[in-house]
């Protein structure tokens, strides 16, 4: 049987070289994967209220109507709960030790997800492995059209540190930028201070360190740019998973003007 894709990839402007990836936005599960996650329905509702990244494709949608040059954006249908996309899928992944891989089987609380000794094999091969080489495509059509690719990996996160953060001691600003010391060059990084200025404080790497570039470039293609864009949740919605507010639209707009200034 074909299963459908788990992702969306939507087309910008053909000279954009700008991806704006959106991996945790979701709530969907399927039933097959749901059959193997221990919560009840109650205690995994309010799982996927910790854990998603709420209103992030929103933001990003919002974000790619008001940009000058219209950037292609690669968003996850899936929660994050099925495979975590951003994941190393092997022992390199540091998150291991908080029971949060590639596929998790420990909660933000540290309770059970799925138990001990589940084969998280068939996830990969179904969902984690096709997104992987789609995200990998999809880098590698910007490369051949442009010249380069710009990642923008759109994130929220808590206002308050959740028990399964490794780094949660650290500052907590509106916008935390995650970078990389190969994928994400100085001016991209001045570029994401200069347009979420006006939402509040920017910081590095705190709580949340490092982006997202596909397996095949990492470390190896400087024409592939990244930065990961971490916004604090309680300047665009109701934690932990109420709807957004008033600050959704000015992060849409801060957004779009990143957008603006990596696509020329």
């Amino acid at each position: 049987m074909t299963v459908p894709p788990s992702f969306e990839f939507l087309a910008g402007a053909p000279d954009s070289p700008v991806i704006l990836h959106v991996p945790h936005s979701a709530r969907e599960i399927p039933a097959d994967v749901r059959s193997g996650i221990e919560l009840d329905d109650a205690a995994l509702e309010r799982e996927l209220d910790h854990i998603t990244d709420a209103h992030t494709a929103s933001i990003a949608e919002a974000a790619a109507e008001a940009a000058g040059v219209v950037p292609w954006r690669f968003v996850n249908r899936m929660s994050r709960l099925v495979v975590d996309p951003e994941r190393f899928p092997d022992e390199r992944e540091e998150m291991l030790a908080a029971g949060m891989g590639a596929v998790y089987t420990r909660t933000t609380h540290k309770d059970v997800l799925r138990p001990d000794g589940f084969d998280a094999g068939p996830l990969i091969e179904r969902y984690f492995q096709p997104y992987a080489r789609a995200m990998t495509e999809a880098v590698a059509g910007r490369l051949a059209a442009t010249g380069r690719a710009v990642i923008i990996d759109v994130h929220s996160y808590p206002s308050a540190p959740l028990p399964y953060e490794l780094h949660g001691e650290g500052p907590r600003p509106e916008v935390c930028l995650g970078t990389d010391s190969f994928h994400t060059p100085p001016g991209l990084l001045d570029a994401a201070r200069e347009a979420f200025a006006p939402c509040g404080r920017t910081g590095l790497d705190s709580p949340f360190a490092g982006t997202y570039v596909p397996l095949e470039f990492y470390g190896k293609r400087p024409e592939v740019s990244a930065l990961m864009v971490e916004i604090r949740r309680d300047t665009y919605m109701a934690e932990p998973g109420g709807p957004a507010g008033r600050g959704l639209p000015h992060l849409a707009t801060a957004l779009a003007a990143l957008v603006d200034a990596v696509s020329g």
